[in-house]
């Protein structure tokens, strides 16, 4: 995996900790939300990421005046048939980039959930199957943006991880004014992996062994989230699941088939950010969550 790592490293620089969240994301058979202010490299990563894996890619800009049926596809009545033909949407991609989702409204951001869960769209009456592999990238401005709304918990908890860019380095940053740099950055990357390739290796993801102590000690860190007294709710079964997921792709990326502890450890902090609340604000949040991985060693 190192040289797809490098590969889309060369587009974002400095972030490769965060690229490869993003790849075992997609190994594990998650979604990915990114949440950053506009300009830090989102949407490029993205893109780098569909090129290198060769994956068909629709990017759906997100505005408050958008409807689910721009997403997910309409019913149009077809005269002559005297009959109601369904037109797809983008939706019916490999990946899809949701671009600025809490822009869009309640009713429009819930249109894919199912898609998320299920891998499938329902239109009057009839479903729809999507692609087999069916990935989503969503990005979230931050809330005190203007004309943004809140993703629901349900919505939330269909991304495996969540994850922030962030300000890259000064040295980063002054290369990214280079001519090469420049000259590199709109030139597509070649596929180093196809769509079968990819099915292959979430198989192999999904057979990674787990040993009854390292899932007694994952177990353990759900627990703790249930009982810490600053949140307001721990880990669900299904946020638990994803958890155990991303472990074993943090794993099948180390190039291994087993996991240990240090795959769980790296997995917690990406899939807890985003499902955790406290009264008290985020940055509580965050330090909880570290705390809870201090505070619960692997026996």
């Amino acid at each position: 995996m190192k040289h797809m790592v490098d590969a889309i490293g060369a587009k974002i620089l400095d972030k490769e900790p965060q690229i490869k969240l993003v790849i075992a994301a997609l190994l594990a058979g998650g979604h990915v939300l990114l949440e950053d202010r506009p300009g830090l490299g989102k949407t490029t990563l993205a893109a780098a990421l569909a090129q290198t894996f060769g994956m068909d890619y629709t990017r759906v800009q997100l505005t408050s005046d958008m409807m689910p049926s721009d997403v997910l596809g309409v019913s149009i009545y077809d005269g002559k048939e005297q009959s109601f033909t369904y037109h797809k949407g983008p939706i019916f991609t490999q990946f899809l980039l949701a671009d600025e989702l809490n822009r869009a409204t309640p009713k429009t951001q819930s249109a894919l959930l199912e898609a998320m869960a299920e891998n499938q769209v329902s239109m009057d009456g009839t479903t729809y199957d999507l692609e087999e592999v069916f990935f989503v990238m969503a990005t979230q401005n931050p809330m005190d943006d203007a004309g943004t709304y809140h993703l629901p918990h349900s919505q939330l908890d269909r991304f495996i991880i969540s994850l922030s860019l962030g300000y890259p380095s000064r040295e980063s940053e002054r290369a990214l004014y280079s001519q090469a740099y420049l000259k590199g950055l709109y030139e597509p990357l070649k596929p180093l992996a196809d769509v079968s390739q990819l099915k292959k290796w979430q198989q192999q993801v999904s057979e990674v062994h787990a040993s009854e102590e390292v899932l007694d000690h994952l177990q353990q860190l759900i627990a703790q989230t249930r009982q810490h007294p600053d949140l307001a709710h721990g880990l669900s079964p299904r946020a638990g699941l994803s958890f155990f997921k991303l472990s074993q792709a943090m794993a099948f990326m180390a190039g291994r088939d087993f996991l240990i502890p240090e795959d769980v450890a790296d997995a917690f902090y990406p899939v807890c950010r985003h499902r955790l609340v406290s009264s008290q604000g985020f940055d509580v949040v965050k330090k909880i969550i570290h705390q809870i991985a201090a505070d619960t060693p692997f026996t």
